[in-house]
């Protein structure tokens, strides 16, 4: 692998870590989630995160910043 590829491999996990924290804390706070697949609530944040985490990441960054308690 050409550090290219890794480079851009490891800031897709870091997107993906960071964008399924920022949909726990937007999209599904104050949820309770239930799932017949084993998974399925993981694989739904996840693919949230994917497609969501452009806008949910900054709005829970500033949610963390102007709203703690």
């Amino acid at each position: 692998m050409n550090k290219s590829k890794e480079k851009s491999m490891v800031g897709l996990i870091i997107y993906l870590a960071l964008g399924y924290w920022a949909v726990g804390e937007t999209i599904y706070k104050n949820k309770i989630l239930f799932s017949t697949q084993t998974g399925g609530i993981f694989i739904e944040k996840l693919v949230s995160a994917l497609m969501l985490g452009w806008i949910c990441i900054p709005v829970a960054i500033i949610k963390l910043i102007f709203f703690r308690r």
